[in-house]
């Protein structure tokens, strides 16, 4: 795997169930780790979920196994309705491996939006038990990426092909084949990576409720077939190729860059539920509370067991990353937490590039949604409404932070780090 590859894959790790090698775990969370069907796994969730309000490692396994079930929602849903993946980073939650599916169910806008919300409130659920945990909980996970999976299609069983390392392996276009019996790739979970996983089902929440907070029926109608060409959507049967077009990346089929630009044309979105786009700045602001507590628990940690995301006294590369933490990229990070938490309070603006003297107050910007419009955001006119005068953020500001990531770049911590 290249190593922007694998933070790109990394980034799934959220869906793990949390397994315990020692005595000390809760059995059940023994059980969810080894589960080879859905049925085994749901009947140790719910285990796992009865003994949560008194045991906190029952806690954290199951909220990191309702992390991993919300995305098993999502890909299921996909799955149901013939979703082909793009391959393409410019949209990232649908690089998701979702096997193919012969006989795929038509798709219509409101199935799609209970998808969403299917996957949004599982989210939710994660969020809440993961934070029941005490934060002097003494929590020790060990889970083993190549025997942990989720049903991408829905056949109740969770196969070798469906594994952690093979859904990595797919988003990297590389690495390990789900039939290699390669060497463990294992990682000893504690309570600070409880307080990392919370934080991804925040971000993930935001941005389903930014979705969820508009009407984009027209988009939908006008371009999803790019993504469910057999779902009998409006335009299929008039821009899908009867041969279902050519697999692989986007950029390898000229009909879905064309469906794409229409994707990006039709993003004028009026808003339909506006506290979600006002919850979707309350969950960014709560990951970067979470994202605070993490690093106050990594640095306080004194053992160096396997650990997905080391402190600076932690030595040696991540195995999975080939990354190694050091004070100055720790420092940067809680600079661009300062920086991120500023501009959703509106304490600094967000400059445009058409406009000198004034920037876009993102607080409002969510919290007074109107309507989205991409194409006008990007341009100036959709953003008028938000501008004003005020300490504006520079690119000085940002790129004096992007410096201390070195050679691997700011995006590639910011998608291990949270």
């Amino acid at each position: 795997m290249t190593r922007v590859a694998s933070l790109l894959a990394s980034a799934l790790l959220l869906l793990l169930p949390l397994s315990s090698a020692s005595a000390a775990a809760p059995e059940a969370a023994t059980a969810l780790f080894e589960a080879k069907t859905v049925a085994d796994r749901n009947t140790a969730l719910a285990t796992l979920e009865a003994a949560a309000p008194g045991d906190p490692a029952a806690a954290y396994a199951a909220g990191a196994s309702e992390f991993f079930t919300a995305l098993e929602i999502l890909a299921g849903g996909l799955h149901r309705h013939g979703f082909e993946s793009p391959q393409s980073f410019m949209l990232p939650l649908m690089r998701l491996p979702v096997p193919g599916n012969p006989n795929p169910e038509p798709l219509t806008y409101e199935q799609f939006r209970a998808i969403l919300v299917a996957f949004r409130d599982r989210l939710e659920k994660s969020a809440a038990t993961l934070g029941s945990v005490p934060a002097d909980a003494d929590i020790g996970m060990v889970i083993d990426l190549t025997h942990v999976g989720i049903d991408l299609n829905e056949d109740g069983a969770i196969a070798p092909d469906e594994s952690m390392a093979a859904i990595m392996a797919s988003l990297s276009r590389g690495g390990i084949a789900p039939d290699d019996t390669g060497p463990p790739l294992a990682f000893r979970f504690d309570r600070a990576d409880g307080y990392w996983l919370q934080g991804y089902a925040e971000f993930l929440m935001a941005q389903a409720d930014f979705w969820l907070a508009h009407d984009f029926r027209t988009m939908f109608d006008g371009s999803f077939h790019m993504l469910f060409p057999r779902a009998k959507l409006p335009l299929q049967d008039i821009l899908v190729p009867l041969d279902g077009g050519t697999s692989g990346g986007m950029l390898a089929s000229e009909w879905r860059i064309a469906d794409f630009i229409s994707l990006v044309h039709l993003v004028n979105w009026p808003v339909v539920e506006p506290e979600r786009r006002q919850a979707a700045r309350r969950h960014l602001l709560e990951m970067i509370r979470l994202s605070r507590e993490d690093w106050r628990a990594i640095r306080a940690e004194t053992d160096n067991d396997r650990e997905w995301l080391p402190g600076p006294q932690q030595k040696g590369a991540n195995p999975l990353t080939g990354l190694e933490v050091g004070e100055e990229q720790v420092q940067a990070w809680l600079a661009a937490l300062t920086m991120a938490e500023d501009l959703l309070e509106g304490r600094v603006l967000l400059p445009h590039f058409r406009i000198a003297d004034k920037g876009i107050n993102m607080k409002r910007f969510f919290e007074e949604p109107k309507n989205f419009d991409l194409v006008l955001s990007i341009t100036g006119p959709a953003i008028a409404p938000y501008l004003e005068s005020g300490k504006i953020l520079t690119s000085d500001e940002f790129d004096q932070i992007q410096r201390q990531f070195g050679g691997a770049g700011f995006l590639t911590f910011a998608l291990w780090f949270n």
